[in-house]
């Protein structure tokens, strides 16, 4: 097998390109994927069945769909109906926001449930309307409980950004089989970018861990 480091070295700034945006969507997957989850969250865990109702769908329907799916039907439908046009980046970007919101929902809805009910009782009790005790009491202490399912989330966020290069979004992927087309190589893009992948999940484990001592340690 003739390796050529030669061509891993010519598309290095591509690479680093491509790595800063897939940690850049990635974040911004996980940034608006945490807002829209606790909302999303709440709303699935109130009583009344028929407000509810949408919130659980919404969350059946990004959980029980294709990532790939749903990334092609807004890069070609969603962002094209609102922009006239499409963009890569945008439809990326807003797939990874909602995908990862219904699956942050549940992790919220999960810490929430997972606290005592007597914490509530105990904070109405003093006068505290439920959304006072929900931001003061039950939210902070939840927190603690959802740091590592939501350093999981982002992980397999970053993994899964992946598939933006089938619509040519200029990530880490995209530029591995732009090398591979150009060369007709295999093993150099896509061990490059594992490599890459790697690199940046595990030193975001590392991360996640230590934040996560931290936080026993309080």
């Amino acid at each position: 097998m003739d390796f050529r480091f030669d061509i891993i070295v010519e598309y290095a700034p591509f690479l680093l390109k491509g790595t800063l945006y897939t940690i850049g969507l990635s974040f911004v997957g996980i940034l608006f994927g945490m807002i829209l989850g606790l909302l999303i969250g709440l709303g699935k865990m109130m009583r009344n069945k028929w407000l509810s109702w949408p919130f659980k769908l919404y969350i059946t329907v990004f959980r029980g769909t294709p990532l790939l799916v749903q990334v092609l039907i807004i890069h070609f439908g969603v962002v094209p109906m609102f922009m006239g046009d499409t963009n890569a980046v945008l439809a990326t970007a807003v797939a990874l926001s909602l995908n990862s919101g219904a699956y942050i929902a549940e992790i919220f809805r999960a810490g929430i449930q997972s606290i005592e009910k007597g914490q509530m009782e105990a904070a109405r009790s003093l006068g505290m309307t439920h959304i006072q005790a929900m931001k003061h009491v039950i939210l902070p202490q939840a927190t603690k409980r959802i740091i590592p399912p939501l350093g999981n989330e982002f992980i397999v966020l970053i993994k899964e950004s992946s598939i933006a290069c089938i619509i040519a979004a200029p990530e880490l992927m995209y530029w591995g089989r732009a090398m591979g087309s150009q060369y007709f190589k295999v093993w150099e893009p896509y061990l490059t970018a594992a490599v890459i992948y790697l690199i940046i999940t595990v030193s975001l484990s590392y991360v996640l861990n230590r934040i996560e001592r931290r936080l026993e340690t309080r």
